[in-house]
């Protein structure tokens, strides 16, 4: 099928203004945008700068916007999009460094404010082997697992647009992940990160972060029970 790519382009350092390049190309239906991409760099320009590295909706490398919704470009095919017309920007909120590539540096700030890591400094269990929780324990963070930090939630977040140091959904949703563990020790110290002027109280609950999300996990939900532990007091 014949389409028409519209990409964004943007070089810093050469005082020029951002633009957009046209591209007329013949694709399968079934190329994704990333193979498109591809094409465009094999091809016509060698220059156009993005992202990828695992390109099968793991690595969340190449999340970008894809005609204006935040999407991996690896797993968006073209004949999903229902258009002839493609249009490919960087995602919004973070610095464009190069034509589809942010700087990924302030999401990432905001990711390791939330300590995302297991935090337990109690002596190992006495019969040496690890420490255990139930299949139900494990369930009650197990969406929050599935995370691949691509950013494509917390920049379609319009409180993170508005207000760039809220940790945004993607932080939030990573304390999620330990607060919840009933292995981890430290959820009273990510409550408190989330508890400053930039953390959780800053959603507004628009599901915007719920639908960009290539995982499907139910970001504003886990949000919310954040939010209820912190009104009540009580890990449930």
């Amino acid at each position: 099928m014949q389409i028409k790519l519209k990409v964004f382009r943007y070089l810093p350092h050469t005082g020029k203004k951002p633009h957009y390049d046209t591209y007329e190309m013949e694709v399968d239906p079934t190329d994704r945008v990333l193979d498109v991409l591809e094409q465009v760099r094999a091809d016509a320009d060698p220059g156009l700068g993005y992202r990828r590295s695992c390109a099968h909706g793991v690595c969340g490398s190449d999340a970008m916007r894809i005609n204006g919704r935040n999407a991996l470009a690896c797993k968006v095919l073209v004949k999903d999009l229902n258009s002839d017309q493609i249009t490919v920007e960087p995602l919004l909120g973070l610095k464009v460094l190069r034509d589809l590539i942010v700087d990924m540096e302030p999401f990432f700030e905001h990711y390791r404010s939330v300590l995302p890591y297991f935090i337990n400094d109690d002596p190992i269990p006495e019969d040496g082997k690890e420490r255990l929780q139930s299949p139900e324990q494990r369930e009650r963070f197990d969406d929050t697992t599935k995370c691949i930090l691509c950013a494509a939630c917390t920049t379609s977040c319009p409180s993170y647009w508005a207000h760039g140091k809220y940790v945004g959904p993607a932080a939030i949703v990573n304390a999620h992940r330990f607060i919840f563990d009933s292995r981890d020790t430290a959820a009273s110290e990510r409550l408190e990160v989330l508890n400053e002027d930039s953390g959780v109280w800053r959603c507004r609950t628009a599901f915007n972060c719920t639908e960009a999300c290539p995982r499907d996990i139910e970001i504003t939900k886990a949000i919310a029970e954040v939010k209820q532990v912190m009104y009540s007091g009580k890990l449930e």
